[in-house]
């Protein structure tokens, strides 16, 4: 889903629907979307609006890390500190349970190394994603 686009480029957005669904459908996550201005509507609805939100501002709204898969009590963190004092930094700041962050830290690592690997072996886009 094409969520921004000028001067040549643009921001798609990739993703499984049942795990973006699964993402959004947690209270904690839901909890935060209803305070950010977000529907209680479902996946589509919060879609449209977050490609609004990027179409209208330059910058990132934090919120975009529920629809990363980041944990909802580190997206709330970052947004209550301000990105300050957080206990871990990987692809995400971490305000909740840093362990598992860690491991999941871990584990992205080793599959962007093994998907790298692959691409320059000669794998095409379509035969990397599964």
């Amino acid at each position: 889903m094409p969520l921004r686009w000028g001067e040549g480029n643009a921001l798609l957005y990739l993703f499984r629907p049942s795990r973006l669904e699964a993402d959004l459908a947690g209270e904690e996550a839901r909890a935060l979307l209803r305070e950010l201005g977000y529907a209680d509507a479902g996946r589509q609805r919060c879609l449209c609006e977050l490609a609004r939100r990027l179409r209208s501002r330059r910058d990132f709204p934090h919120e975009i890390g529920l629809f990363l898969s980041y944990p909802p009590e580190d997206v709330r963190g970052f947004i209550e500190h301000k990105g300050k004092d957080c206990k871990a930094v990987g692809c995400w700041k971490v305000y909740g349970d840093a362990e598992r962050a860690e491991k999941r830290f871990t584990a992205y690592k080793r599959c962007t190394a093994n998907y790298l690997s692959r691409f320059a072996a000669g794998a095409s886009v379509e035969a990397l994603t599964v």
